[in-house]
């Protein structure tokens, strides 16, 4: 007992290591980055375009529809066999944003037509273009309405970063795995990365309860 206590002492540093200079890091890039197109496919989404939102319905579609890790596996270990070789950590972060990008698209959808319509018709009264309106009058109060959802997806992220250790991008998990083979204590250390995972979403899902107070100090 003595000893597993140990081991588990001695490998909080290096998968926090693993966390802080893997983990958080790629998911915090792939979120960002897939935000920023997730905005791009909403409108898209809820564009006059019949073919513009078509396309939109479709990306959505077949990311929602195939899994996360048959995603990265296509990436990561399909596209070389058409002449594309990507590394582990660029293919982590395009699956990643794909992904994101994905389910982001319809809360962010979902958020924009939630604001009142008068909203459009009081920016085009005071002479507002519509992209003009979009940008200053509706977005801003969308925000509130997609914060608590697009954290929980951000929370999910972080939690499924830890398939790119299956595509040898060094993050948490693949810390424990690392050690977990040479110390043949597998249970131990994947109960230890879970417990870290653990603490980490408990401290963002603290972080988004105080981000959505804020807004709604904001609003009022």
């Amino acid at each position: 007992m003595d000893q597993t206590w140990q081991l588990v002492l001695d490998s909080l540093w290096p998968l926090a290591k693993g966390a802080l200079t893997g983990t958080i890091p790629l998911s915090l890039a792939s979120f960002a980055l897939g935000l920023i197109l997730a905005l791009v496919i909403a409108l898209m989404r809820i564009s006059a375009n019949r073919f513009v939102s078509a396309i939109a319905r479709i990306y959505i579609s077949v990311i929602r529809g195939t899994p996360l890790l048959v995603q990265l596996f296509v990436i990561f270990f399909g596209m070389p066999s058409v002449g594309i070789t990507i590394d582990p950590w660029p293919s982590a972060i395009i699956a990643f944003t794909l992904n994101v990008a994905g389910y982001a698209a319809e809360i962010i959808r979902a958020a924009i037509l939630s604001v009142p319509s008068g909203q459009w018709e009081a920016g085009y009264t005071i002479g507002m273009s519509r992209t003009r309106t979009l940008y200053r009058l509706i977005l801003p109060q969308a925000t509130r309405v997609a914060v608590p959802p697009l954290s929980n997806t951000f929370i999910s992220l972080v939690k499924d970063s830890s398939l790119a250790s299956l595509i040898l991008v060094t993050e948490m998990f693949r810390r424990a795995q690392e050690i977990a083979a040479s110390s043949l204590e597998f249970m131990t250390l994947y109960l230890t990365a879970a417990a870290l995972y653990w603490v980490i979403c408990l401290v963002l899902s603290t972080l988004q309860t105080r981000l959505e107070g804020r807004l709604e100090k904001y609003v009022a």
